[in-house]
C-alpha cells in the first residue's frame, strides 16, 4: 500500500491502481518502475511533511501546557515561603504534570488531531476519483499523453513513398497509385504500420494472446487522417471468409459519415467487402435490409464495415434484431473530441453492451466467446478471445484525462503533432497545430458593415469560392437572403434548414465552382473535405478555439495554401486575438478595409436592406 496525502486526510492507495491509471500497466522496462517509484516517493515526502507539522503542533501545545503548570508551581512556592508557619499537611507534595486528556483539548485541536491520524481504506471508485483529481491538478499526465509518438507537421517536406511504408500489401499499393497517390503524408506513414502490427497475427487473437493497444491520433485538419484508418482496416479484412460486422466507424454528422463511407467503398471495391452507411439518408427499413437477410430462419450479415452517426446507430442496436456487433474488431471514432462531448447519448455504452452481449446457451461453449475487459490475469487470457480495438482520430483531441477516461481506452498509444498545455500553468489553454499553408487575418469592423465586407471580398477583391461561417442557422439564412437580393453573387446556404439531399447537392455545386459564396453553420466545419476552398471567412467570430480550428481547417488542406479572415467587432478583438495566440497560431495579421472602399456599394446596400425587411415580413 502507498500513502497519498490529500488535504487534511491521509489516503491509502494500492500500487496496482496507481500504475493502471498512469497507463503503465502493460508497459515494459525499468523506466516505468523508476518513474512510479519517484512519483510515490514524492507523495510520501508530502505526507511526511504534513505528519511533522502535526507533531510540531502537538509538541507546541504540550510545551505551552508545561510552562503554565510551572508558573502555577512557582507561585505556590512563594506563598509557602511567605507563610512558613502553615501546616505542611495542608499542602501535599506537588504531583507530576500528566499529558492533557484528549477530551480536555479544545475542539479545534481535537479535530485536527483526529484528521491527522485518520486512515481510510478507499473503494475502487474512490481511488479513481482521488487519483484523477490529483493528477489533473498537479499536471501529472499519464505517460501515453505526456510522451506521444510525434508526427511531423510539415506535410510537403515529409512525404513518404508508398513503397517505404512497411506492411501495405501490393494490391492496396496499386489501388493507391491508381487513385493518384504515390506518397503518404506523415500521419499516414506512422499510423498505418501501427494498426497493421496489431493484426499481424490475425483478427481473432491479439499479439501473444494479449489485447492490442488502442490508438489515438491528434493531427491538423487536412493531414490525411481518414486514409490512415481506411487502408489498414481494409487490409485486415481482405482475407475474411464469413461476412460479419467487424468494423464500425462512428462520426458526428451525416455529411462526414457520407464522406468516410465513400472512401471505404473506394478501397473495398474488388475485395468482396460490403460497406453500409447508417445515417438516416435512407428509411430505417431500407437500412435494415442492407445490414442482414434471413435465410432458413437464421439471420446472416450483409455488411463487413458499418459507417454510422450515433443516433441512427443506437436505433439499430435497440430495434434491429438482425444487427449484431458480436464480431466487432475495430471501433473507429472520428472527430473524437466532439463524440466525447456527445457521450450523454450513451451511444458508446450501447455499443459495448452489444459487443459483449451474452450468448445463447447453445453458443456458450464457443471458443470465440467474448467477455467484457477485466484486469489482465492468467485466467482472463485463457481461452483467448477476439479483441475490440478502439481507434480515435481528431484535429483537436482533448488532453483532459477525465474526459478520455469515458472511452475506456486500453493501454492507449498516442500519435500527435500537437504538444499539450503548459505544465507550469494549470489554467493555460491547450495548444494545437494549425495547417502549414494557412495564413490568418482579422478584419476590424462594425456590425452594420459586415455584409458590405463580404460583398467587397467577392465583387472587388475577387475572392472565390468563399466558405463563410455564421454562428446560427438564422444568421446564415438572413445573410443568404441579403446577398441574393443584392445581386451579382452566386450564393447558397448550408445548414440544418436543408434536407440531406439538398445539402449533398449544394456541396457538389460548390466544389464544381457553380457557387461563389457558401454560407454555412458549423455543420460543415467538422472534418468535411470540400475541394477547392481557397478562402474561409468567419462572418461571426467563433466563441471557442476548437470551433475556430475546425472552421479554418476547411482550407489549406493536404499541404496546400489557404486564407482565413475573421470579422471582429471592437469589443471582440483583444479576447479573440489572445485566444488564437494561446492556441499556438503562428500569427494572425490585421487587415484594414478603408470605409472609402465600401462607399460606392452603400446606396444599393441600403435599398437591399429595405427589400430584406419586406421579405422577412411576408415570410
Amino acid at each position: 500500500m502507498k500513502c497519498v496525502y490529500w488535504g487534511p486526510e491521509t489516503k491509502y492507495i494500492d500500487d496496482y491502481a496507481f500504475h493502471r491509471y498512469l497507463g503503465d500497466e502493460g508497459d515494459d522496462g525499468s523506466s516505468n518502475e523508476s518513474r512510479a517509484k519517484a512519483l510515490l516517493a514524492k507523495l510520501q515526502r508530502k505526507a511526511k511533511v504534513k505528519e511533522q507539522q502535526s507533531l510540531s503542533c502537538q509538541e507546541e501545545y504540550q510545551s505551552k501546557t508545561t510552562v503554565e503548570n510551572d508558573g502555577d508551581t512557582s507561585v505556590k512556592k512563594k506563598r509557602k515561603n511567605k507563610g512558613g508557619n502553615l501546616d505542611e499537611t495542608k499542602h501535599p507534595k506537588k504531583r507530576k504534570v500528566s499529558p492533557p486528556d484528549p477530551e480536555e483539548l479544545s475542539e479545534g485541536d481535537n479535530a485536527r488531531k483526529k484528521k491527522d491520524t485518520k486512515k481510510m481504506q478507499l473503494t475502487e471508485e474512490d481511488k479513481g476519483v482521488y487519483l484523477l483529481f490529483y493528477i489533473t491538478h498537479l499536471q501529472v499526465l499519464p505517460k501515453w499523453l505526456a510522451e506521444p509518438d510525434v508526427i511531423q507537421r510539415d506535410i510537403t517536406s515529409n512525404l513518404v513513398p508508398i513503397s517505404d511504408v512497411p506492411g501495405i500489401c501490393t494490391k492496396l499499393q496499386r489501388k493507391l497509385e491508381s487513385n493518384g497517390i504515390h506518397h503518404l503524408f506523415p500521419v499516414q506513414a506512422e499510423v498505418i504500420p501501427a494498426i497493421l502490427e496489431s493484426v499481424s497475427h490475425g483478427l481473432l487473437i491479439g499479439r501473444g494472446g494479449y489485447k492490442p493497444r488502442d490508438i489515438c491520433v491528434s493531427a491538423p485538419t487536412g493531414s490525411g487522417k481518414t486514409l490512415a484508418f481506411v487502408i489498414p482496416v481494409i487490409q485486415a479484412l481482405m482475407e475474411r471468409v464469413v461476412c460479419e460486422v467487424r468494423v464500425l466507424a462512428v462520426l458526428p454528422t451525416k455529411e462526414l459519415a457520407q464522406q468516410v463511407c465513400k472512401v471505404f467503398s473506394s478501397y473495398a471495391e474488388g475485395n468482396s467487402l460490403k460497406v453500409v452507411m447508417l445515417a438516416g439518408q435512407k428509411s430505417f427499413a431500407a437500412e435494415q435490409a442492407s445490414l442482414s437477410e434471413n435465410r432458413g430462419g437464421i439471420s446472416h450479415s450483409l455488411a463487413d464495415i458499418v459507417v454510422a452517426t450515433p443516433g441512427r446507430l443506437v436505433d439499430h442496436i435497440n430495434k434491429n434484431d438482425g444487427f449484431s456487433l458480436e464480431h466487432l474488431r475495430f471501433l473507429i471514432i472520428d472527430e473524437a473530441d466532439r463524440m466525447i462531448d456527445s457521450m450523454h447519448q450513451s451511444w458508446l455504452s450501447q455499443v459495448t453492451k452489444a459487443v459483449y452481449r451474452p450468448r445463447r446457451v447453445s453458443e456458450a461453449v464457443s471458443i470465440f466467446k467474448r467477455t467484457e475487459p477485466a484486469p489482465i490475469t492468467a485466467a482472463s487470457l485463457s481461452p483467448p478471445q477476439m479483441p475490440l480495438q478502439k481507434l480515435l482520430f481528431s484535429a483537436t483531441l482533448t488532453q483532459n484525462p477525465e474526459k478520455l477516461q469515458q472511452l475506456g481506452l486500453h493501454q492507449p498509444r498516442l500519435f500527435s503533432s500537437v504538444h499539450s498545455r503548459s505544465t507550469t500553468n494549470p489554467e493555460s489553454q491547450e495548444r494545437f497545430n494549425f495547417p502549414q499553408g494557412l495564413t490568418e487575418y482579422y478584419v476590424p469592423c462594425t456590425l452594420s458593415k459586415k455584409p458590405l465586407l463580404i460583398l467587397h471580398f467577392i465583387l472587388r477583391l475577387k475572392f472565390s469560392p468563399i466558405l463563410c461561417f455564421t454562428n446560427s442557422r438564422e444568421a446564415a439564412h438572413r445573410l443568404y437572403l441579403l446577398v441574393h437580393l443584392f445581386g451579382g453573387v452566386q450564393a447558397a446556404e448550408f445548414s440544418s434548414r436543408l434536407s440531406p439531399n439538398e445539402r449533398k447537392r449544394t456541396l457538389k455545386e460548390f466544389e464544381q465552382g457553380k457557387i461563389q459564396l457558401l454560407i454555412s453553420t458549423d455543420a460543415a466545419a467538422r472534418g468535411i473535405d470540400i475541394n477547392g476552398v481557397k478562402c474561409v471567412v468567419n462572418y461571426d467570430a467563433p466563441q471557442f478555439i476548437r470551433t475556430y480550428i475546425h472552421r479554418v481547417g476547411r482550407t489549406a488542406r493536404a499541404g496546400k495554401s489557404g486564407l482565413a479572415f475573421t470579422f471582429l467587432l471592437g469589443v471582440q478583438e483583444n479576447k479573440f486575438i489572445q485566444m488564437v495566440k494561446d492556441a499556438g497560431s503562428p500569427g494572425i495579421h490585421k487587415q484594414i478595409v478603408k470605409p472609402g472602399n465600401l462607399k460606392s456599394m452603400e446606396p444599393c446596400y441600403q435599398q437591399t436592406l429595405l427589400e430584406l425587411g419586406n421579405t422577412i415580413k411576408v415570410v
